[in-house]
């Protein structure tokens, strides 16, 4: 099943400004954090020495800039993530798709490269990898897509035949070809699956409710639609 969305819809679904679960994953790791106290500490050092060299003529806007330098750290991921929403907001189109899974399964992915000096004094690269949970989820009218996700045990319930709904975008009015795809809702266990929580799911949530309660697959309008690219 496939519905159109208003642009005002599309909107207050993929928001402007980060939420909490944006917030939270652009926030990163213990290292992330690290590295932003630092840039704001460089920030707020550069400031400083430029007030040295050009005198401090104009006091409050060193103030100011002082405040935004040093709470780099904080407002950093929402920039981040705001950006994020802004990359999917561009596409003009979105509808929502409810559709079955229709596969699961693990590979794996290089995630980052180290290099490592072995005894001979020669340099070695060190791949990295992370396991990832792929779903393929398809429909009656042969349209599929493959999500993508870190490996976590909460998804261990997924199984092929359950309902699974997303968003997906488009830069055509008739969504005959969609270019981008959005985390995964799977409503039997209020489970979403995605490497990055683009919806704000509460809305997604109302907006799966009004489309239908008995969460039957539906034919599509649109049988010519092309696959993701």
């Amino acid at each position: 099943m496939l519905v159109p969305l208003t642009r005002e819809t599309f909107e207050q679904v993929i928001p402007l400004i980060a939420t909490g679960a944006q917030y939270k994953f652009a926030w990163g790791q213990s290292k992330d954090l690290l590295s932003r106290l630092l840039i704001s500490l460089l920030i707020v050092v550069s400031i400083w020495l430029v007030g040295l060299v050009f005198g401090s003529g104009a006091e409050g806007l060193q103030l100011i800039c002082f405040i935004i330098g040093g709470l780099y750290w904080f407002w950093s991921p929402i920039y981040v993530a705001s950006m994020r929403n802004n990359a999917y907001r561009r596409f003009p189109y979105a509808g929502f798709w409810r559709g079955r899974v229709l596969d699961v399964y693990i590979t794996e992915k290089v995630v980052r490269e180290d290099q490592q000096a072995d005894r001979f004094g020669r340099l070695e690269i060190i791949e990295n990898f992370e396991k990832r949970i792929n779903i393929e989820v398809g429909d009656r009218e042969g349209f599929r897509v493959t999500v993508q996700a870190p490996v976590k045990r909460l998804y261990k319930p997924i199984a092929p035949g359950q309902i699974a709904e997303l968003l997906v975008l488009s830069k055509q009015p008739e969504l005959e070809r969609i270019d981008k795809i959005t985390d995964l809702y799977l409503p039997q266990f209020d489970l979403w699956v995605g490497d990055y929580p683009y919806l704000r799911r509460d809305l997604f949530k109302d907006i799966s409710a009004k489309l239908g309660q008995n969460r039957q697959d539906a034919p599509t309008r649109r049988p010519n639609r092309r696959r993701l690219r």
